[in-house]
């Protein structure tokens, strides 16, 4: 099987060409500074990225609004955050100028952290709560995404990632549990309606540049009753009419790719990140990022996520031959039975941002391969500055230090 062959092969991505089949997920990183601008650090990973010649890259959840937002060091997109933002590509595109980046637009919603922020919910979670949002309120947040959307135009990004996934604001509209009859509630007309109404202002406010691309991130199932991809408000069956109908409708308004994930941060984690005890969930998402495949338009590319688990040639699952199972084989393979298009990278961007690049030069043993450890997602729970605890020292002082200072993270839940 010739790997380079199929990941290292171009692909057209709306009006842009992007130079391979690696992308690089969005990881939040919670190393902005308090204005939600990039820091040193936070360039130091995408000037990694962008060495490591990943074809398309992903700016980590990127908030729209201060008021609402997951993380205490959260890059932000706000008009006072154009400038240094504008500073940033430009130095990236300086690195590596085939590379693309786009933008993962967010706002956190139920997700948000009230310590610091307002958590506010279309309604409420049993468990969570949170502050009840009427018609107005989300208007103007449809707002402020078109906003973010100019800016991130304006500073030179490639395009937008509209964040429809994980429990965020997008998706908590979405799921079958929003009931209520309101404007963005009840029928599916009316819960898709901010994704769609979004898509055509944001079209619009960018000038229907093809060169600017507009896609999402989106949980086909979220993994539990009532969530997105559930039969109904309550139903614990899957369902993917509504799925399938949100892509095809996101398509018909201008989208030209999709990054296929599943599961919500408060109820099913796993199948967002599948851990070292739990690495078989990976197959999972190759069903759905098919599903995703099959009902598109050829020419609307789909990323396939959840290759962390696979590592190199001497990966521990239980499946085929173990160079048929590796990161770079299944990869292809998933590319060449037409399940997806191209492959995303997560954690492994963590281990090491440069994969792409040793592949190119032939140099697959000194890939670092993730292990799953998850030491990289407490630190993120943490409000720390998130990395590869094992590949990297400066994370791993990190790690030390508050553990030392705290305990384990399960100890902060009992």
């Amino acid at each position: 099987m010739d790997y380079k062959q199929t990941l290292l092969a171009p692909i057209q991505i709306g009006g842009l060409t992007c130079e391979n089949r690696f992308f690089a997920q969005s990881m939040e990183c919670t190393d902005a500074d308090e204005h939600g601008n990039p820091t040193d650090l936070t360039f130091q990973r995408y000037a990694n990225l962008f060495k490591g010649r990943f074809g398309l890259i992903d700016l980590e959840a990127i908030t729209i609004t201060l008021e609402s937002r997951g993380r205490e060091r959260q890059l932000s997109i706000l008009p006072e955050n154009e400038k240094p933002l504008a500073v940033f590509i430009k130095a990236l595109k300086e690195i590596n100028p085939n590379a693309l980046i786009v933008f993962q637009l967010t706002h956190s919603g139920e997700v948000s952290d009230s310590e610091f922020s307002r958590r506010v919910t279309v309604k409420p979670t049993y468990g969570l709560g949170g502050e009840l949002i009427g018609e107005e309120e989300v208007d103007a947040i449809i707002e402020q995404f078109v906003l973010a959307a100019k800016i991130a135009q304006n500073v030179g990004a490639d395009g937008v990632d509209m964040k429809l996934c994980h429990g965020y604001l997008g998706s908590q509209i979405l799921r079958p549990f929003n009931d209520r009859p309101w404007k963005y509630g009840g029928s599916w007309a009316n819960r898709s309606r901010f994704a769609y109404d979004l898509y055509e202002r944001i079209a619009s406010e960018t000038g229907y540049d093809k060169k600017f691309l507009i896609g999402s991130k989106v949980s086909m199932w979220e993994g539990y009753p009532g969530g997105f991809g559930s039969a109904g408000p309550d139903s614990p069956l899957m369902d993917m009419t509504e799925p399938i109908a949100l892509l095809k409708g996101l398509e018909e308004r201008g989208a030209q790719y999709f990054v296929e994930t599943l599961g919500n941060v408060h109820s099913s984690m796993d199948f967002m990140e599948a851990t070292g005890e739990n690495p078989y969930l990976s197959y999972l998402h190759f069903y759905f990022t098919n599903l995703m495949r099959q009902a598109l338009r050829k020419e609307t590319v789909v990323i396939g996520s959840h290759f962390s688990s696979f590592r190199g040639k001497k990966n521990k699952l239980l499946s085929i031959e173990p160079e048929k199972s590796s990161m770079f084989a299944m990869g292809t393979r998933c590319i060449e039975d037409g399940m997806m298009d191209m492959i995303g990278l997560g954690r492994q961007s963590f281990a090491d941002p440069l994969t792409p690049l040793k592949l190119i030069e032939g140099r697959e043993d000194d890939i670092h391969y993730c292990t799953q450890c998850m030491n990289c997602e407490e630190l993120m729970l943490r409000q720390q500055p998130v990395g590869c605890v094992l590949f990297n020292k400066y994370y791993r002082d990190i790690f030390a230090k508050i553990r030392k200072e705290k305990g384990k993270l399960a100890e902060l839940h009992t």
